[in-house]
């Protein structure tokens, strides 16, 4: 698999998102069609895409963007690829170039998906690759309850 950098999704990437997004989030969270996507989409100043493709076939999204003076964050994966190490590998092409990432985290298992299976909370995933949760800062709204993670790296000073 390779990943793939940029800043502007074609339409077929579009389309493969959509499919991906309406696959593995929850439910509720499902957009009907392009246009919905793109409205999303416009709302994300300075989105950085970052697709995992296996051959030509996108199996996973990651991007960042900057929202009230912070970097955020959202990735979505293939089923067919979880627990493979491939989610490390998106968060470490996020982490690049930044200080802190932050994001919004689903923190139980009480969504579930499209086909009807529970949606299984990432968060475990996001504590193991170094994240912290703000337990004063949730998301709360008729679609979506969420906990805040927040990463953000470790500079080394050496004194010379």
């Amino acid at each position: 698999m390779r990943v793939i950098h940029t800043d502007v999704l074609t339409e077929k990437q579009k389309k493969a998102i959509l499919k991906l997004w309406n696959n593995e989030y929850p439910d509720q969270l499902n957009y009907k069609d392009l246009t919905d996507l793109d409205s999303y989409l416009s709302n994300l100043p300075g989105a950085q895409h970052f697709l995992c493709m296996k051959n030509t076939k996108v199996m996973g999204w990651a991007f960042k963007f900057s929202r009230d003076t912070e970097t955020w964050f959202a990735i979505i994966l293939d089923g067919s690829i979880q627990k493979q190490g491939v989610g490390t590998m998106m968060l470490d092409q996020l982490k690049t170039g930044e200080k802190a990432l932050t994001g919004w985290v689903v923190d139980h298992d009480q969504y579930l998906k499209t086909n009807g299976e529970t949606y299984q909370s990432p968060l475990s995933f996001y504590l193991k690759n170094g994240f912290g949760v703000n337990r004063q800062l949730r998301l709360e709204s008729p679609k979506l309850s969420a906990a805040m993670v927040k990463w953000q790296s470790r500079q080394v000073f050496t004194e010379c």
